[in-house]
């Protein structure tokens, strides 16, 4: 018994979590064996022990269990074994919940940068769109239009949009829409006749729901670097539902001479569409001589 008990111990306090857990495989082996060789010495040595002290060197007196030298060894290494495997088996599973404990703390942190950087590319795509419709209201207002109230009362409603709707993880698509027709609206008021705008929508479901301000800043990027043709500028928008899938495209014209840098709208949109949709969406730009169109082809489920 104290053989078992002293082979144990060294196994499972000092051969295991020294050098097996630690993947010092080498070590393991060479004192795994070191152990080996003293406990059998110290197993003869008891057994020579219990023939010479106990059985007065009569070896028909010993126990019949301790003369099997066979039985002993194996009864002792067989409770070494099973001692060491369960000891295994508690590092294992601590291991695997400190593990999961890691991942998980891991996992908290990139969703918290994830939505850092989200919370970013908002602020900066919320100034963005103000600026630019402030822009509009301030030549009416210089003018003494009488759409200014008009315009006022539009701007209050993408205001409430932006301020307190912006900061939900997803809203009804058709908020999205409604607030694309007050910003066209708004357009409108500021180009008169130069503008020839078309909004078409198909199939679109009451419960759908996306990013807010998702679609509305390819809206934006189309008025502030369209280009006038024939003194028109033309802008062409598509919102279809098609086979659980959005399909949103947007054209406008442009010219090639001008400067093709389309601002911090683009790219931050795309860099939000990474974060909420990776994976899940399709995002293709085609800038021609005369006509710039984006297509987005977004899973909304």
């Amino acid at each position: 018994m104290p053989i078992t008990i002293t082979t144990t111990y060294v196994s499972i306090y000092k051969l295991i979590p020294d050098y097996l857990v630690t993947k010092r495989y080498w070590l393991f082996g060479l004192y795994s064996f070191y152990t080996f060789i003293i406990s059998g010495y110290l197993i003869m040595v008891s057994i020579f022990f219990s023939l010479i002290y106990l059985a007065n060197f009569n070896y028909t007196d010993m126990n019949p269990i301790t003369r099997n030298i066979l039985l002993v060894t194996t009864s002792v290494y067989l409770v070494v074994i099973i001692v060491s495997g369960y000891k295994l088996l508690k590092l294992n599973l601590k291991q695997a919940e400190n593990t999961k404990k890691l991942e998980t703390k891991i996992l908290e942190t990139q969703l918290k940068l994830k939505e850092q950087e989200l919370n970013y590319l908002k602020m900066q795509i919320h100034p963005h769109f103000l600026f630019n419709t402030l822009n509009t209201m301030y030549g009416f207002a210089l003018k003494k239009a009488d759409e200014t109230p008009e315009m006022i009362l539009k701007l209050s409603n993408l205001l409430d949009y932006l301020l307190y709707q912006v900061d939900k993880p997803f809203v009804l698509l058709s908020e999205e829409i409604n607030h694309i027709k007050d910003y066209i609206e708004l357009e409108k008021m500021r180009f008169n006749n130069t503008l020839d705008v078309s909004f078409h929508i198909e199939n679109i479901l009451e419960s759908t729901q996306i990013a807010p301000m998702l679609l509305l800043p390819f809206v934006e990027n189309s008025f502030k670097h369209g280009h006038l043709k024939n003194g028109v500028l033309t802008i062409k928008i598509d919102l279809v539902s098609k086979d659980d899938n959005l399909i949103f495209s947007i054209e406008n014209t442009h010219s090639k001479t001008e400067d093709t840098s389309h601002g911090i709208g683009l790219e931050n949109i795309q860099k939000r569409l990474d974060l909420l949709y990776k994976n899940n969406y399709q995002l293709h730009i085609d800038d021609t001589k005369n006509l710039f169109k984006v297509e987005l082809k977004l899973n909304a489920n």
